[in-house]
């Protein structure tokens, strides 16, 4: 992209005229992101009838970890394939795959089928996650992108709150395989509405033939599968150091050398070096990489924080949690207010300057303290990041063309899902060291978590785990506002959005 076609930000002022058939289009956007958001806490409620039903007690995370692998090793391929093919046949065939899976999984036999099919369920889910968000910036201007960004986030808040209740529900009351066919009416719904409304731009006539690069298709897909495997089972199913660990992240080397190398050969790369090369892009990758990381510390640890230090029940810890979901979709959909005056990057600063403020804080709480106060964290914590995250995701889809937004789209995603997954590995091992450290045995954080001892010893120790694991997450937030500070330009170069036979041309900017 030549320099010469971005313009400084703007705030959107002459973007198009909103499209009258919206409206059915974001309510199949956000089923279809309802089908991914609830997925993962619909299905943890139901583990034990799972597993006293069909057995394999000692694989069981894997129907998460499978999933997990899936939807991540697939997001660069579908948003490389939505670039090529346009987004409304890959969301089509990706609803598809994932209520297939579904109903696959409905009709598991044992822990090993389920498994499987929960991997079929995670390829369609690569899909859902990544083109909702290309769609949801094709059809809202920029001045209106927050709005639809915002109800995306509202549907992961309502989900993390209601998809234990729906689950336990349907587990206890009716059967365990109800939590996958709940998925076939919505996402029947989501298919109805994308086929018959969703209406994508015409695409210029190509003077030459598509050219899918299915070499680096696979690369891709076999190097993040190794690598995340050896990241979600080092240190739960065999040592760091151990053989297995060390084969899977050296076999992973080998193959992502051996895919850049086919990348670079390729006429139409799967994963083109440009979202590395401009500095917008590969800012935000660095710093929505960091939000995946330090998101583990409260989703994973503040619920065992509650129960075992607090004293909270189950539910009651799960209301400490859920405070950052109430204020992160509020704030992302006030950011444009901000940014419109400001600019995407110092909005993102501001927010992720606030973020570390409060990580910094938990480990300050006084012991054992009161529910209130984590509470309070995390409210604050879902409106600083409300106020990063949506800014650079709004900001990166545009400084890019249509033909480009697939793809930058599933390089930001991908990279903050491959932070979570490194964060889950890092943070528990650093939870668990400081365990071992404190008690003197060789224990872990779930083990404690799942014991019926809570003596001033184990409490003491467990504040002390989760403490550490703030820290990490705050270290986190110091790298992606490092990231913002030195990659990021001061000024995003948005493009224009042109209307009917338009083309781009240059906008006045933002008052710095």
């Amino acid at each position: 992209m030549a320099d010469g076609r971005a313009a400084p930000e703007r705030t959107g002022q002459d973007d198009p005229p909103a499209n009258p058939r919206r409206g059915p289009v974001a309510a199949a956007l956000m089923l279809c992101m309802a089908l991914a958001a609830l997925d993962g806490t619909i299905v943890a409620t139901a583990v034990p009838q799972i597993v006293g039903d069909l057995g394999g007690l000692s694989v069981f995370s894997w129907l998460f970890s499978g999933y997990l692998l899936a939807v991540t090793v697939t997001l660069p391929v579908y948003g490389r394939l939505s670039d090529t093919y346009g987004r409304k046949p890959v969301l089509v065939a990706g609803t598809v795959l994932f209520l297939l899976g579904s109903l696959l999984c409905a009709a598991a036999w044992d822990m090993a089928a389920l498994i499987a099919f929960r991997v079929v369920q995670g390829l369609g889910g690569g899909a859902l996650q990544g083109t909702v968000q290309t769609i949801a910036a094709d059809l809202y201007p920029l001045k209106e992108r927050p709005r639809i960004q915002a109800r995306l986030s509202s549907v992961w808040a309502t989900s993390a709150v209601a998809g234990p209740a729906v689950g336990g529900l349907l587990a206890g009351y009716a059967d365990w395989r109800w939590i996958f066919l709940v998925n076939l009416p919505l996402g029947g719904v989501a298919l109805w509405l994308i086929v018959r409304h969703l209406k994508e731009p015409a695409r210029p006539p190509r003077t030459a033939p598509v050219r899918v690069d299915w070499a680096g298709a696979l690369g891709v897909f076999a190097t993040g599968a190794l690598l995340l495997t050896a990241l979600v089972q080092g240190g739960v199913a065999w040592p760091w150091l151990s053989p297995p660990s060390l084969a899977l992240l050296g076999s992973a080397a080998v193959l992502a050398a051996a895919t850049v190398a086919v990348e670079r050969r390729a006429a139409e790369p799967m994963l083109p070096g440009w979202v590395w090369r401009r500095r917008t892009i590969a800012a935000v990758n660095v710093s929505l990489g960091a939000l995946g990381l330090l998101m583990v510390a409260p989703t994973v640890f503040l619920p065992t924080y509650a129960q075992s230090v607090l004293g909270l029940g189950p539910i009651a810890a799960g209301f400490v949690l859920s405070a950052w979901t109430l204020s992160w979709p509020i704030s992302a959909a006030l950011s444009n207010r901000v940014y419109t005056r400001i600019g995407f990057r110092l909005t993102a600063v501001l927010g992720i300057s606030g973020a570390l403020a409060c990580l910094l804080a938990f480990p300050f709480l006084p012991y054992p303290g009161e529910a209130w106060q984590p509470a309070l964290l995390m409210l604050a914590l879902g409106a600083c990041l409300g106020l990063f995250q949506l800014p650079l995701m709004v900001g990166v889809q545009s400084t890019v063309p249509y033909e480009e937004r697939g793809t930058t789209t599933a390089s930001v995603l991908f990279c903050r899902q491959v932070g979570q997954s490194v964060g889950a590995a890092a943070f528990g091992a650093v939870a668990n060291a400081v365990l071992a450290a404190r008690l003197g045995t060789d224990t872990d954080l779930d083990a404690l978590a799942r014991s019926l001892d809570t003596t001033d010893a184990i409490r003491r120790a467990v504040d002390a785990a989760v403490d550490w694991v703030y820290f990490g997450a705050a270290a986190a937030a110091a790298l992606a506002l490092l990231a913002l500070l030195t990659l990021a330009p001061r000024r995003f170069p948005v493009l224009e959005e042109a209307t009917g036979d338009e083309k781009e041309r240059d906008r006045p900017g933002l008052k710095p």
